[in-house]
Parts: structure tokens; C-alpha cells; sequence
């Protein structure tokens, strides 16, 4: 087992791409780490940098207490799993997951039982005699992670493994993966790009953008206080609202100038030290979906945070329905009770509430208050 410290790493490519910008980051024996952000912000270079598969241009990486920057990646104690599976397809399951042990001359013995341990936990002994193109992407996905398990590897590494593979599936081989982990007791480094996928798996969550690490935290850390916009944005589905609004004051306390709308903040969230600076400024106002309502009762008891707004659209999704709010020239998106009487066309009165509201600075899109 083995924790990775990356230490001032930097990578950049040829013509001056810069990859990933002085990333520090420390993961600890057996967590399970997500990296996440949108296309093209580093975090496949970063899982890349730690397999050995990609050079590091600065900084230091190290894989349980050694230096591992010269180490070549059949050296480092690391099992890769690939978003296309990358499985022989002139081979069977068995030949498959048993390749790299026969390279690296393990006992024939020791190779059957070690396929057939983990055939066993992955449910897949039965497909043991099958070729890759017999098998559905949940089987696929499943033998490559087999074919990295045999190796009893300090780490696992997973690129993006349930990208290609529909919802459902996707959703089953989550729990499967959390199993998994909890099974092998192994530290995971695994990069998507889809937040309800880290959301739902990681201990912690790094979000990266434009190469730089942006925020690294607990899942639901990271929802109720994020740093900044973009990982307010970025984390949750459906996204956070943000709002153009003004800070004031009078004798009922802060609030928020919104359009010709006044919403009053709760005296024990507008913390004065935090909030004095901003009074007369314009700032950014964040509010989840599911802190907008539109039935009487919420309204009637928070009447000093109503707007009036128009329903665009509404969305039934089952046990919710999401309502697509047109307020001057915002859209707000709310997350509502199925018993929601607003319909499309409506226009209807909201209330936020405003103890879950975040602030953010206009120039810097750093957080004011969570």
C-alpha cells in the first residue's frame, strides 16, 4: 500500500502548453481521491504524470516515501485502467488478465489463483474462455479491472473507466468500484468529468481548472463552502444560480439589492466582519436550486426574500420537478416538490432562503461567505 505526495509539480507540453501549474497535493495510504474538472484542465495529465506515462517538467512525486520522477511505470507499484478498456482482443478474459503476471514470470500457479481471486470478485469467472468482443463495456470494464487487480498493486489508477458505458450500467459500476475499494483496501486515483460520479465515490474531491488545482475537500464540504464560482458552478446538478446583486444595510439588517427586490439576510449569516467591506458594492449572489420555493407556506414565513418570476419551462423528473424561472434577464433554475401547483407559463412568487446563500466577490469570483 502506498500514499503519493506531489510536490510544486508542473507540467508543460511543447509550444509552451501549460498542463498543470504547480500542483501540491497529498493523498494518504487507501483513500479514495476523484479528480474532476472540465475537458482539457489537467487532470488526465496529473493521473498520467503518476503512472510514469508522462514526464514531469517541475516539482517532485512520490510514491509512498520514494522519489518516483525516473522511475519507469513498471516499476512504480501502479495499476492503470483506461477509458477504452485497452483489452487484447485476440485474447480470452483469463489470457488477458493474466498477461502482465506472465511477463514478469510469476509461477503459473500463482497466476491461476490470483485470475481466478479476482474473477471471482468481479463476477466474471463465467466469461474466463471469452474474447473481448463477446463481452457487453460492463464486462469489458470489469476484466480490465481485473487485469489490474492481479498485480496487487499499491495503487490504482482509473482514467475516465465509465465514460463509455450507458446511465444505468454506469450507475450499478459506481457501487461496484466503492465495493471494490473497500474490498482492496488500495489507494484510487481516479479522473472524470462528471461531478455526480465524484460526488458519490470519492473521500475527497480535487477540482481542477485551467490547469490549476482550484479546491481540495470532502464531497460535501466542497457543496456547502465552496472557495470560489467556479467550483460553486461546477459542483451540484443541477448548477448553482448566480445572481448580479448590490450589498446595503438599513435598520433591518444586510441585504441583497436584487433588480427592485430587497432580500433580507439572516442577522447570524451576514457575519458584519466578513460583510461590512462589501456594503454599496456590487457581488455575486449564488443559490442552489433546492433553495428556491414557491409553495405558500415557505413564502408566507420568509416574505423578506420573494421575488416575482415567470415559469419557462417545467421539467417533471419523478420524485422533483425542475422549474425554469425567467426574473428580468436571469433564468433560475428550482428544485421543487412534485406537488408543485407552477406551471409552464405561470407566474408565480419564489422565496430563496437565505440561510444557504453564498456571496461572491465580482472581480476575483473568490467566496465572500458560504
Amino acid at each position: 500500500m502506498a500514499s503519493i505526495s506531489i510536490r510544486n509539480i508542473t507540467k508543460i507540453y511543447p509550444g509552451d502548453v501549460l498542463a498543470v501549474d504547480d500542483c501540491n497535493l497529498e493523498i494518504p495510504d487507501k483513500e479514495f481521491v476523484i479528480l474532476v474538472g472540465p475537458s482539457g484542465c489537467g487532470k488526465s495529465t496529473m493521473l498520467r504524470m503518476i503512472a510514469g506515462l508522462e514526464e514531469i517538467t517541475k516539482g517532485e512525486l512520490y510514491i509512498g516515501d520514494k522519489l518516483v520522477n525516473d522511475v519507469p511505470p513498471k516499476n512504480r507499484d501502479i495499476a492503470m485502467v483506461f477509458q477504452n478498456y485497452a483489452l487484447y482482443p485476440h485474447m480470452s478474459v483469463y489470457k488477458n488478465m493474466a498477461f502482465a503476471l506472465k511477463l514478469a514470470r510469476t509461477p503459473k500457479a500463482e497466476i491461476d489463483n490470483r485470475v481466478r481471486e479476482a474473477a471471482k470478485i468481479l463476477d466474471i469467472e463465467h466469461l474466463l474462455s471469452r474474447k473481448p468482443k463477446a463481452l457487453s463495456g460492463g464486462q469489458r470494464q470489469r476484466v480490465a479491472l481485473g487485469r489490474a487487480m492481479v498485480r496487487n498493486p499499491a495503487v490504482f489508477l482509473l482514467d475516465e473507466p465509465l465514460s463509455n458505458l450507458d446511465a444505468k450500467l454506469r450507475t450499478s459500476m459506481r457501487t461496484e468500484l466503492i465495493k471494490l475499494h473497500n474490498k482492496l483496501e488500495t489507494t484510487f486515483v481516479y479522473v472524470t468529468h462528471d461531478q455526480t460520479e465524484a460526488m458519490t465515490m470519492g473521500d475527497r474531491i480535487v477540482v481542477m481548472n485551467h490547469a490549476v488545482v482550484q479546491q481540495v475537500d470532502t464531497p460535501q464540504n466542497l457543496y456547502d463552502g465552496p472557495c470560489n464560482m467556479f467550483v460553486a458552478g461546477f459542483i451540484g446538478s443541477p448548477q448553482m444560480n448566480f445572481i448580479d446583486a448590490v450589498l446595503q444595510h438599513d435598520n433591518k439588517g444586510y441585504y441583497l439589492q436584487v433588480e427592485a427586490d430587497k432580500l433580507y439576510m439572516p442577522a447570524e449569516k451576514a457575519k458584519e466582519e466578513i460583510v461590512k467591506d462589501y456594503v454599496g458594492k456590487p457581488i455575486k449572489f449564488g443559490v442552489r436550486p433546492e433553495d428556491i420555493y414557491d409553495d405558500d407556506e415557505f413564502i408566507s414565513k420568509n416574505s423578506d426574500a420573494v421575488i416575482a418570476t415567470r415559469v419557462d419551462v417545467s421539467e417533471l423528473m419523478g420524485s422533483e420537478v425542475y422549474l425554469y424561472l425567467k426574473y428580468h434577464d436571469t433564468t433560475l433554475t428550482a428544485r421543487v416538490a412534485p406537488t408543485t401547483k407552477s406551471r409552464t407559463g405561470d407566474d408565480v412568487k419564489v422565496a430563496f432562503n437565505m440561510h444557504n446563500i453564498h456571496l461572491f466577490d465580482v472581480e476575483t469570483e473568490n467566496t465572500i461567505l458560504n
